[in-house]
């Protein structure tokens, strides 16, 4: 029995605690909320409410017309200080770091790609040194899934002057992705930069990634230097905070 205080945090509480002991695994569907105001001895108004709290959460969401479902996909790992090198993003064929990642968890990487010119934003203009309001960049925008749910948009900016005419201008950039062409290239990447906000999704972001406007997103702007202080890539992830772990290891004393 719930106390009368806190009635939809303490059922929130004791559903999301059996979502992750497994009483209701991860993809299946909840009881209906009649069966669960049976079950934890509340009203049903009181699990909607609850239930609400986990929709926010990104824990449950509702198939209109068939009930509330656990989330399929726990959180996922993005480990910056592993997923960046050449190792793990070529491990066994892959086309990047975040293939490389799924692969290892057991999860199917599908992407919808376009690649070709285009003109930069002002701040990843000037991050580049390339001017905004021409063609100045080859632009790789991906909208990713994971066993077809959808998981992070990420958009890739390279100056025309490195990239055009080589693999990154086209769709399958090759083994490693567009990391290891510029390495290839003699733009390795010696460091990289992200700067991270959490900020409500766009319209579109909402529709592709299936969010409720009440969640939110993590925006990472990543720049790849190299040796010589020169930004060669950038590029912009958008990823729902529910379904992203962020990972930073780096020495105490960089100096």
């Amino acid at each position: 029995m719930v106390t009368p205080g806190d009635h939809y945090r303490d059922v929130a509480n004791m559903i999301r605690q059996a979502i992750h002991e497994g009483v209701y695994p991860r993809g299946s569907l909840l009881p209906t909320e009649d069966k669960l105001a049976e079950e934890l001895h509340v009203n049903r108004a009181t699990v909607n409410k609850a239930l609400g709290v986990l929709k926010r959460e990104g824990l449950v969401y509702v198939h209109m017309g068939v009930g509330t479902y656990v989330h399929k996909l726990p959180p996922i790992l993005r480990d910056a200080a592993v997923r960046h090198s050449r190792a793990h993003r070529e491990r066994g064929g892959m086309r990047g770091s975040l293939a490389s990642e799924l692969a290892q968890l057991g999860y199917e990487l599908s992407s919808a790609n376009t690649v070709g010119p285009g003109h930069p934003p002002l701040d990843v203009a000037e991050v580049l040194g390339v001017e905004a309001g021409i063609d100045s960049v080859i632009i790789r925008a991906r909208r990713m899934k994971a066993e077809d749910i959808p998981i992070q948009i990420a958009t890739s900016y390279i100056p025309r002057s490195i990239a055009e005419g080589t693999p990154i201008a086209e769709l399958d950039p090759g083994i490693g992705g567009i990391s290891s062409r510029l390495a290839e290239l003699g733009y390795a990447q010696a460091e990289l930069e992200e700067n991270i906000r959490v900020r409500p999704p766009t319209p579109d972001e909402l529709r592709f990634l299936r969010m409720i406007p009440d969640q939110w997103v993590y925006e990472i702007f990543h720049i790849g230097w190299t040796a010589a202080d020169q930004a060669v890539k950038v590029t912009t992830y958008v990823m729902p905070t529910y379904q992203w772990n962020l990972r930073y290891r780096y020495p105490a004393d960089p100096s």
